[in-house]
């Protein structure tokens, strides 16, 4: 096995996909962003239902393109990874257009594939500060996001697997995140070490690859399985386990060594982005702000299905015992499969294409509605019930008389 200065080395990025990524002039899925890396740019990934190409684009604002009453005033934010992006549907196909044609009002979305909470948690902040502030927000958490949260640049993590098309698909570069302080004990917030467009060429060096990666801990607990355990700094890693109070790493076999890993990977996971939920809502409290927690793991959903334990146990016990709105998906999906005669694999199929399909995002629209309805106030047009008669259709009509003028 290579160690883990070798496999650091390797994550070296070509010069010529990170100019890719940089040139507003080339179609993108992603975009730089100085702050969480990158947002949604405009794309049309090969990924879709039946092998089809989707159509994902963004708007000037970052978020993906809308296109139901878009031009009425929105009270709804989504932030996310790429479940709340809706990755692998086209535009009109995502579960906030969906929510949007039934409820009557627009519904932004600032998800991105790849986030982790930290990142949706700092756009979510930052969004919420301008004009396309809202009253109400959701901040969605998918299992991996946890530990995404702890990550220098997630590129390392996946480079192996993933194919950029040249940098048509990069992404996973430096962003602001999280580490734990093993003098203190405290995690704390670090800002992007490559916050610039000039900047983020010292990827494409191999030197800076290992120098400012080699220390990174979650990344350690990501590659474990993949390099010489030897190279690992155990020392650290150990003592990180001792404050999180979990087992230390046991690297006699790969076997022990992966499970013990990817343990302390989720408790450190977890930490953060119990971290990030009391500020998310302190935020959001400050402000006059109404903020729920959606959550969906496909790993989650099928360990509820096949009666085993959850293993984001912690999560759910910690947002219940501080009384945090939250809706559970996989929850739903449970009580779903039990109306079918089905295996777990062939409901799965049902819903997703590695991200929920077009159905997915309509079960999920339709599963998450009445949790709205009731959050919101006033509730959507289309759930008022107040005796009163909409005679008004500005905003929901066409503009005729500027349509005649075109004429």
């Amino acid at each position: 096995m290579i160690s883990l200065e070798q496999y650091l080395r390797e994550s070296a990025v070509p010069r010529s996909t990170i100019d890719t990524f940089l040139d507003p002039t080339r179609p993108t899925w992603a975009q730089f962003d100085s702050d969480v890396g990158y947002i949604l740019g405009n794309a049309l990934p090969h990924d879709g239902l039946d092998g089809c190409w989707t159509l994902s684009s963004t708007q000037n604002n970052g978020a993906r393109t809308a296109h139901l009453y878009a031009g009425k005033p929105c009270r709804l934010n989504t932030y996310g990874d790429s479940f709340t992006q809706c990755h692998q549907v086209s535009d009109g196909e995502t579960w906030q257009e969906y929510l949007a044609g039934h409820l009557g009002e627009p519904i932004r979305n600032f998800g991105m594939g790849g986030l982790g909470v930290y990142q949706a948690y700092r756009r979510m902040i930052r969004t919420e500060q301008t004009d396309d502030r809202a009253q109400y927000n959701l901040l969605y958490l998918w299992g991996d996001d946890h530990s995404r949260s702890l990550l220098r640049c997630r590129y390392p993590a996946f480079y192996r697997n993933w194919d950029n098309l040249g940098g048509m698909m990069f992404h996973g570069n430096f962003w602001s995140h999280l580490e734990m302080n093993l003098d203190s004990g405290k995690i704390e917030e670090q800002g992007n070490l490559l916050p610039t467009h000039e900047s983020l060429y010292h990827m494409t060096d191999p030197d800076f690859m290992f120098d400012s990666l080699k220390d990174d801990l979650m990344l350690q607990l990501y590659v474990a399985g993949s390099i010489d355990p030897a190279t690992l700094d155990l020392d650290r890693l150990n003592r990180l386990a001792k404050l999180l109070g979990t087992p230390a790493l046991d690297a006699s076999t790969p076997e022990r060594l992966n499970d013990s890993s990817y343990l302390l990977r989720n408790a450190y996971g977890f930490a953060a982005s119990k971290f990030i939920l009391e500020r998310a809502f302190d935020f959001c409290r400050i402000r006059g702000k109404k903020l729920m927690i959606p959550l969906l793991c496909p790993t989650v959903t099928w360990e509820l299905l096949a009666n085993k334990p959850r293993y984001d146990q912690e999560i759910i016990s910690y947002l219940e015992e501080k009384a945090y709105p939250y809706f559970d998906m996989n929850q739903v999906h449970l009580r779903d499969y039990r109306n079918f005669n089905l295996s777990i694999e062939d409901y799965l199929k049902r819903y997703f294409i590695g991200h929920y399909n077009p159905v997915g995002n309509h079960f999920f629209a339709y599963s998450i509605k009445d949790v709205l309805v009731q959050w919101m106030d006033p509730k959507p047009i289309t759930y008022r019930n107040d005796g009163s008669r909409m005679m008004d259709f500005k905003g929901y009509l066409p503009d005729r008389e500027n349509e005649k003028s075109k004429v």
